[in-house]
């Protein structure tokens, strides 16, 4: 399926397979023009770029040391296309990791890398946001009291499987898959003298796969701080998913969770969809999302529905025409993930975000 090669090609960030030693560049380019119903109060129509994928450009490689090992390394970076600048804190801030790998006793991975809410739920294509309408599906709402750290908006992407936050300092070990199993530990050093444990991470996955089915489940918890007077916190989340193929239809189930130990605040989602293969070239996919969370995030709530049919001109390329709509509790302010602007937020309970885009791969 084309939604799958768009996210197979997303998944060169994480660990895969070489015959033979060989560096590989490659790159993902996204670009449309997007509608927002309410946007700090008005409607707006702009262009944004890397929303159905991130805009990556990156290089891959692998060395044949014999004996069934390889050595490999990623450096993936992040760009803009409305500028060309780049996107995050540094050249190669997406992926940036060298390892040794082996087809029967796994991947060992050291450097700034994903955890495994990326690698076992969005990876192994738990994740029906990334089939459909991509950044915009992802998680983010009226929560804006998680006051996750170094976070744009306090819950953008808050159960880190849209990929926006790898972890930097990181140790990864993945297991070989045996019928149908397999998983995976991360360590993340802090860093900091005299503390082993100040803003250290650790992150576990466990997958099975078998034929059409598949399923999911990861935990990762994240330190930080403390710094310019502000004490400690972690974040946690977890999560498990799993989807089903038959034949021209593919259905997806997800359940996300996120914790700050600093102010108590939390949210859980869940959300089911599917994609169906209409014609050779032609897709059309929906899903339903619902998030909630507890007393210390106001017991804010949203409903999000999400839609996209998407025409592939190319095996590479395709356009697709995609639309969000997320509906807050009353007297709360919505917020489609990825509607990053100054005034992002809908001035009311309702947003809805209409997309034509153009995506292209190599």
């Amino acid at each position: 399926m084309k939604v799958r090669l768009v996210a197979s090609a997303f998944l060169v960030l994480a660990q895969g397979a070489w015959a033979q030693s060989s560096v590989t560049m490659f790159g993902l380019m996204d670009a449309g023009i997007t509608y927002v119903s309410n946007e700090g109060g008005g409607k707006n129509v702009k262009y944004d770029d890397g929303i159905f994928t991130p805009n990556l450009f990156g290089l891959q490689g692998v060395e044949n040391l014999g004996g069934g090992y390889r050595a490999t390394f990623s450096l993936v970076n992040q760009f803009s296309m409305a500028n060309g600048s780049i996107v995050g804190s540094g050249l190669f801030a997406r992926n940036a990791y060298v390892g040794i790998q082996s087809d029967r006793l796994g991947g060992f991975t050291l450097g700034n890398q994903y955890d495994f809410m990326v690698d076992s739920l969005f990876t192994k294509g738990n994740a029906i946001s990334m089939d459909l309408t991509g950044l915009y599906g992802f998680r983010n709402g009226p929560f804006q009291r998680l006051a996750l750290p170094n976070n744009p908006t306090g819950a953008f992407d808050w159960d880190r499987t849209a990929g926006s936050k790898p972890i930097a300092n990181s140790v990864k070990y993945s297991s070989p898959t045996v019928a149908g199993l397999s998983g995976g530990v991360m360590y993340a050093f802090g860093g900091v003298a005299g503390s082993v444990g100040a803003d250290n991470a650790v992150s576990a996955g466990l997958n099975y796969e078998m034929g059409p089915f598949g399923a999911g489940a990861a935990y990762t918890s994240q330190k930080y701080g403390p710094s310019a007077g502000v004490p400690s916190t972690s974040v946690r989340n977890w999560g498990a998913g799993m989807h089903y193929t038959l034949g021209a239809l593919t259905a997806k189930a997800l359940f996300t969770t996120v914790h700050n130990s600093f102010n108590g605040a939390g949210v859980w989602m869940a959300e089911a969809g599917g994609v169906w293969r209409l014609q050779p070239d032609i897709f059309v996919g929906a899903k339903y999302m619902y998030m909630k969370g507890n007393e210390d995030v106001g017991n804010n709530h949203a409903h999000q529905v999400s839609a996209a049919i998407q025409y592939l001109l190319s095996k590479r390329t395709m356009v697709y025409v995609s639309a969000d709509y997320q509906r807050a509790n009353s007297g709360a302010n919505a917020q489609i993930n990825g509607l990053l602007d100054p005034n992002g937020a809908s001035s009311s309970s309702n947003q809805t975000a209409a997309r034509i885009g153009l995506h292209t791969m190599f």
